[in-house]
């Protein structure tokens, strides 16, 4: 175990210094000073709004976060899981359980007293989202602006964004389709140290597990019957990591090692030799988890779809394309 656990932080450290270099180095046209003559007070305004927010409701932080990796799944990230209309992202199956959209409603009417017509809907959900993270205990990161927002958005396209029960080579495959790698994959995962989850999206793995009227073997008995016994009912939640579910930490993946993975993506994080050993890295690595949880929500956030960019506007309002 050792030996691989070396292998892990030896192949976590190369790719960290690899893109320290170029962390902050884009060849779109985001930059850092976007807003600095036309909305020089965006971030104070993002900054306190949320504040106030999550003095209220502290669960938003995660669920805010959520968001912005949801419209960031599909199309990049354009803000088009905040447009509201008979079939669109925010419609669909796989966003039934996503909050924060008054927050965003909210803020960006902020925005707009303040700076009419200048700050993207993408660029404040994408801020929101860095606030959101430093607010529940995460890194700090630069964001780059001047994403545009779409003016498409597609129940059926959302559907394409991981679930919790997908295969490991399935969620490799969608995070290359992104720009991102295995270890954005595996770092990302670890938002899951805050937050929960609905039982709806467990039922299947504690009860009928692959359609044998059994739970998945390879959830621990002891987190198994609390589970079981938490998630009688679909429509109640259940936290993310068992063990500190408020702390932004490393516990995430020690909870993995201890096979009390929620969802079987979580656990399999520690089951498949291509993501294994950087679960063990990180388990024992916390400065280095957080290093490169804000280095991977950049790249996150730098998801664009350069086609449909050319089509983008500033909406007045995240809900509606402009008229």
């Amino acid at each position: 175990m050792e030996r691989c656990i070396c292998y892990g932080l030896m192949l976590l450290m190369m790719t960290v210094v690899a893109v320290r270099g170029n962390e902050f180095e884009y060849d779109d046209p985001l930059t850092f000073n976007h807003y600095h003559g036309s909305c020089p007070q965006l971030e104070k305004i993002i900054h306190n709004k949320l504040n106030h927010w999550l003095k209220n409701d502290s669960t938003l932080a995660p669920a805010l976060m959520r968001l912005h990796f949801h419209d960031c799944s599909v199309r990049g990230c354009d803000a088009s899981i905040l447009l509201n209309h008979k079939g669109s992202e925010r419609t669909a199956k796989a966003s039934k359980s996503l909050r924060g959209y008054a927050v965003i409603d909210d803020i960006k009417a902020a925005v707009e007293k303040e700076c009419p017509k200048k700050v993207s809907c993408a660029d404040i959900l994408t801020s929101v989202a860095r606030d959101a993270t430093v607010a529940a205990g995460g890194p700090f990161w630069m964001v780059p602006y001047g994403r545009k927002d779409g003016r498409v958005s597609l129940a059926k396209e959302a559907e394409s964004v991981p679930m919790g029960h997908e295969r490991m080579t399935d969620l490799i495959e969608f995070f290359q389709s992104k720009g991102l790698n295995v270890l954005d994959l595996v770092v990302l995962s670890g938002a899951h140290t805050i937050g929960r989850s609905t039982c709806g999206s467990l039922q299947d793995r504690l009860f009928n597990y692959k359609g044998t009227r059994k739970p998945d073997p390879s959830i621990d008995p002891k987190y198994l019957n609390f589970l079981r016994r938490k998630c009688r009912w679909a429509s109640e939640y259940v936290n993310l990591d068992a063990v500190t579910p408020k702390a932004f930490d490393v516990q995430y993946y020690k909870n993995l090692q201890k096979k009390m993975g929620l969802h079987s993506t979580d656990q399999l994080l520690y089951s498949d030799s291509r993501t294994a050993p950087l679960v063990s890295a990180f388990a024992s690595q916390a400065g280095v988890f957080k290093h490169q949880f804000a280095v991977s929500m950049v790249k996150l956030g730098n998801i664009q779809d350069y086609n449909s960019d050319e089509d983008g506007e500033i909406r007045l309002n995240c809900n509606y394309v402009n008229a």
